[in-house]
């Protein structure tokens, strides 16, 4: 594997508020950061118009998801091992190296002395892709590759990254293509899921097993349960209402990722994730480069259209009341223990699933982020809120107040 390191020789980022080390405060221009970061002014429309030819439309599936030409639930007929699910994401990079689409992948993968802490790296053998294989928990800074792959003659790149790594990263896009020869640029998204500082998602897994050096995969299902699997060969499942948040200190998810607008990657050319998936991985073709991707695993995928069930207003109007009275900590809602199990087993049947359950994530994000920017940050909601956000939020009693659009 071809990787450009930033651990030791690389400076330190510089102290920003509100940032999940993307990597532009470390390249050679970091006051770009004004310009590019998504937690300042982010603007989806343009930004929308600029990678997809559209924007997205105020209604339906567009309203939540952002602009997209097809959605499915897919696995790999044969699920790689060592991948957080069936490996799609990782078989997509692999086949742009293969047919010779890209000269380089930018992604992450385990950093040598923590497997859980991501490590940007430069890809340029198909084979070295399995090393990116399995999840990381933490900030890494992915953007700052691009411009020593392309200063090493790899100008047409594929990069792997979640939603505030790929809006800074086409941001930054048209400058790439015009001063520093970028010729092709691919995007392969993943959803966020709420990230936190590795250091902080150590304490959280030392809290589920008293062996966490054990545990080789941890995975947050759409059916409400944690799933880990540990060096042994042993598989536990946790409800969600099992785990100890309660534990947790108030700040362990940073305000960015409480306040991030962009839960499902809308600017990159094909999304992979798991929270419409039931059980499979869940995949929004989002152009025609997504699509062309996506029709490189002909033969190789599964597919199958999204289905969906159950209701999410009653668990997102829950879920807004106790982030009101979490009072900016972790929303908890509080039950006897003696009913946990009874709920744990009601919600995998009667809560919203497949598309039902897409949506509730992403009107609850909207949800945290109105609120908590309203209670940390108020100043900055006028420019760190799309429209869109707001749209989501409405059916909960949520509406703007002065000064908290760019109209005001």
């Amino acid at each position: 594997m071809t990787t450009v390191q930033w651990y030791p020789q690389w400076p330190a980022a510089p102290e920003r508020h509100l940032c999940t080390d993307c990597g532009v405060s470390r390249t050679d221009h970091p006051k770009r950061c004004a310009t590019a970061c998504q937690f300042i002014q982010p603007d989806y429309p343009q930004m929308e118009q600029a990678v997809h030819g559209v924007s997205r439309q105020p209604e339906g599936n567009e309203l939540y998801f952002g602009p997209h030409q097809a959605m499915w639930q897919a696995a790999m007929h044969s699920p790689a091992q060592g991948a957080q699910w069936t490996g799609v994401t990782t078989r997509l990079a692999e086949k742009l190296l293969e047919t010779d689409q890209v000269d380089a992948v930018i992604a992450m993968a385990p950093h040598p002395d923590d497997a859980w802490r991501p490590m940007p790296v430069l890809v340029t053998k198909a084979q070295d892709m399995a090393q990116c294989r399995g999840m990381r928990m933490g900030y890494a800074p992915l953007i700052s590759l691009v411009e020593p792959a392309l200063q090493q003659g790899y100008k047409r790149l594929a990069v792997i990254g979640i939603p505030c790594q790929i809006y800074a990263l086409r941001a930054l896009q048209p400058q790439l293509e015009r001063e520093q020869g970028l010729q092709k640029l691919l995007v392969i998204g993943t959803p966020c899921s709420d990230n936190t500082t590795t250091d902080n998602f150590h304490q959280f897994l030392a809290r589920l097993t008293p062996t966490p050096e054990d545990v080789t995969y941890l995975e947050f299902r759409a059916d409400y349960k944690v799933e880990l699997r540990t060096r042994q060969g042993a598989v536990r499942e946790i409800p969600f209402l099992s785990l100890p948040l309660a534990d947790l200190p108030p700040d362990f998810f940073p305000l960015t990722c409480r306040t991030c607008v962009d839960y499902s990657n809308v600017l990159s050319d094909i999304t992979v994730g798991y929270m419409a998936g039931r059980g499979e991985q869940w995949l929004l073709v989002r152009n025609a480069r997504g699509q062309a991707m996506l029709d490189m695993l002909q033969g190789e995928l599964m597919l199958k259209p999204v289905t969906t069930a159950g209701q999410r207003h009653g668990p997102v109007a829950g879920f807004l009341k106790n982030v009101e009275l979490a009072a900016g900590g972790l929303p908890l809602r509080r039950m006897p223990n003696w009913l946990r199990p009874i709920v744990s087993w009601f919600m995998p049947r009667v809560g919203p699933r497949g598309l039902e359950f897409a949506k509730a994530r992403l009107e609850m994000k909207a949800v945290e982020a109105v609120l908590h920017l309203r209670r940390e940050e108020p100043a900055r909601m006028k420019h760190m809120l799309p429209a869109h956000v707001w749209a989501l939020v409405k059916p909960y009693g949520l509406s703007p107040q002065q000064g908290e659009t760019p109209s005001d």
